[in-house]
């Protein structure tokens, strides 16, 4: 008997992930990481306060987070493919930017190229743009590219450091820009049209799910202004934004305040590097258990492990044990973050609007990634024993599982 058919998209939609794959690592390790490595070079190169070197930094976090929803929109509207394109020709544009800077006024207007840039092409457009394309499976497109997007440090620190060794921060920037516009461009010009108005004919059988599929969520979706209106929606968005303020102010300080717990600096950099390989752990973690486990459920093991991982260290950081053990455990936690940021929504929401809602949820997020290090540095200044800083991102990192708890909850029952 012959199988029953439909017309649906023509494109593999897993060449979309292996396209975003490369464009991520790019994205993420020249936007965002590069920074950390060339930052005192710019810094003696234009005289510029530091209060503006990474002020500038922290404002162009603050653009990515005001561009993400309308960047979520047109993904949903007109697909990943032109949005994401005009992303990396920005991009282009701003590291270009950075490159030739001269003066302040220039260097901060580069970094807002660049903040726009951020919106387009990093984790929640290319989770819109995965959504958008997957008939089901989504969430493990997500996953998948998370995995790969979790190399980005990994390539791009030592990669930063060689070639601002062998040429300098501008052309080391300059390259960056290029590698934008003539490779991640077309790349993302490559990326499957949105479905409207294309059509194929393919068997229903292949939409029944697979095992391990049966999560996928099939609830209605809402509208941006239905999940506006949503307790749950700002219950989410506090649970991540308190979250991300937790890890983007340990990303910086880090370090330092496990010396001031007693360890020597070997010790510390050899503890710390635990972190990075325990993130694509837990994402690999994630994977194995994706057909098995509600998103919910992986959001709620996530953001549980924070709280004990910095109790641990509050009590016992002066132990090198206790300190791999939180670093271990905040790895993992952070790494998985990231895919419980892509899935818990498309849970929650549904598949309609992702890009717009996930757009909405990522704003206040990335306006805590801007704070965390300036309020961390505050902090410290404050006060440098390592107990303060931590006592109060324990209590940040209990609201927020507080806040993914309740929301988890009234999801469950919608």
């Amino acid at each position: 008997m012959p199988k029953s058919t439909v017309d649906l998209h023509s494109s593999d939609p897993w060449k979309i992930v292996y396209l975003l794959a490369f464009t991520q690592i790019v994205s993420w390790g020249s936007l965002y990481y590069a920074f950390a490595v060339i930052a005192h070079d710019i810094e003696r190169d234009l005289g510029l306060p530091t209060s503006v070197l990474f002020g500038a930094f922290s404002w162009s976090l603050l653009v990515a987070g005001l561009a993400a929803t309308p960047a979520g929109m047109l993904i949903d509207r007109y697909g990943g493919r032109a949005v994401m394109a005009v992303g990396s020709v920005l991009a282009g544009i701003g590291m270009a930017g950075i490159a030739c800077s001269n003066s302040a006024a220039m260097y901060v207007g580069a970094w807002t190229v660049t903040g726009i840039a951020m919106a387009m092409t990093l984790y929640e457009a290319a989770f819109a743009t995965i959504n958008r394309e997957f008939l089901r499976g989504a969430r493990k497109g997500i996953s998948v590219l998370t995995l790969f997007g979790g190399l980005a440090s990994t390539v791009f620190w030592p990669l930063t450091l060689k070639l601002n060794t062998a040429f300098g921060w501008r052309d080391t920037l300059l390259f960056y820009a290029a590698i934008h516009l003539l490779l991640c461009m077309p790349m993302h010009a490559l990326l499957a049209q949105a479905r409207k108005g294309k059509r194929e004919t393919v068997h229903l059988d292949a939409m029944r799910p697979e095992h391990g599929q049966e999560n996928e969520p099939h609830s209605p979706s809402f509208t941006l202004a239905e999940a506006l209106r949503e307790p749950v929606f700002w219950k989410l968005a506090l649970a991540f934004s308190a979250n991300l303020f937790i890890f983007s102010a340990l990303s910086i300080h880090l370090i330092p305040l496990l010396q001031r717990f007693g360890h020597s600096a070997g010790t510390t950099v050899m503890v710390a590097a635990l972190i990075g390989p325990m993130q694509v752990a837990g994402r690999i973690a994630e994977m194995a258990f994706a057909g098995k486990v509600r998103p919910q459920t992986v959001g709620i093991v996530t953001f549980a492990v924070l709280p004990p991982a910095l109790l641990a260290l509050l009590l016992l950081g002066a132990h090198p044990v206790a300190v791999a053990v939180f670093c271990m455990l905040y790895g993992m936690s952070n790494g998985v973050l990231t895919i419980v940021r892509g899935i818990v929504p498309l849970a929650l929401f549904g598949k309609e609007n992702y890009g717009a809602i996930s757009g909405a949820l990522a704003g206040p997020s990335l306006i805590s990634k801007a704070a965390g290090p300036l309020a961390a540095a505050s902090l410290v200044a404050y006060d440098p024993a390592p107990e303060w800083l931590l006592g109060i991102l324990l209590a940040v990192s209990v609201l927020s599982l507080a806040c993914f708890l309740s929301a988890a909850r009234a999801g469950a029952v919608r």
